[in-house]
């Protein structure tokens, strides 16, 4: 069984060919043409990677994008349009996306991409991550379970995002060492970009907040190197 598309089109004929030729090359297609209750139809249809249309009615696939790697940060989204000036390209890439292609395509191109994403998301997930071996790791006053996702403080349990974890993951590799901000990309993402680069941000914020609520760990930013993971205490 080949890889899972979730595929939003709304031009009939461009989406028939493609989901017809997907299919006989042995991939999994859902096809929707347009993207109300996205979310809910990717919960229920799990796919690997989502291919978007840009000019969609009711939302337009960047804002679907936005929506869909707020929930499902690791999802590699494909956009696709007639538009090709640099400024759309970059609002995609801005919009969750991670590779982006121009109409008209050929379909050797569009499913070599969509294998190309794939690998790269298979090869983010947290048990790729070199070191990532034990089962769970006692941070200071924190638990983390990789497994789980889970962050437990002494107050409350925090839910990882898929992409909190993987962040989470290269910093226990490497307690209370200086990680270089572009390595630290590199392994998450396999991207130094400046949008990965702003991404990094949001997330090193996050796991921040989550830290704030006990004791004995610490994210400390080094101007011009990268972070400094600083554990009271590490088992």
């Amino acid at each position: 069984m080949g890889h899972k598309v979730l595929y939003i089109e709304d031009e009939a004929h461009l989406a028939s060919i493609v989901t017809e030729t997907m299919t006989l090359r042995g991939y999994e297609v859902l096809h929707l043409q347009e993207g109300t209750r996205v979310l809910d139809r990717i919960a229920a249809f799990g796919p690997d990677v989502c291919v978007l249309d840009v000019m969609l009615p009711y939302v337009d696939g960047f804002s679907l994008g936005t929506s869909i790697r707020k929930m499902y940060p690791g999802l590699p989204i494909i956009f696709l349009t007639a538009k090709g000036q640099t400024s759309d390209v970059l609002e995609g890439f801005g919009a969750g996306g991670t590779d982006y292609m121009k109409k008209p395509f050929s379909m050797e191109e569009l499913m070599a991409r969509i294998d190309n994403q794939v690998l790269l998301s298979q090869a983010r997930q947290p048990d790729a991550v070199q070191g990532y071996k034990q089962q769970e790791f006692t941070l200071g006053s924190f638990t983390y379970n990789p497994d789980r996702l889970e962050l437990r403080s002494p107050q409350e349990v925090f839910k990882l995002s898929n992409r909190e974890a993987e962040v989470m993951n290269v910093l226990c590799t490497r307690p209370n060492e200086t990680i270089d901000r572009r390595v630290l990309m590199q392994q998450v993402w396999g991207d130094d970009s400046y949008f990965i680069s702003r991404n990094l941000d949001v997330y090193i914020r996050r796991l921040r907040d989550y830290f704030a609520t006990g004791q004995g760990v610490e994210i400390i930013t080094l101007k011009g190197k990268g972070y400094l993971f600083s554990v009271s205490s590490m088992v």
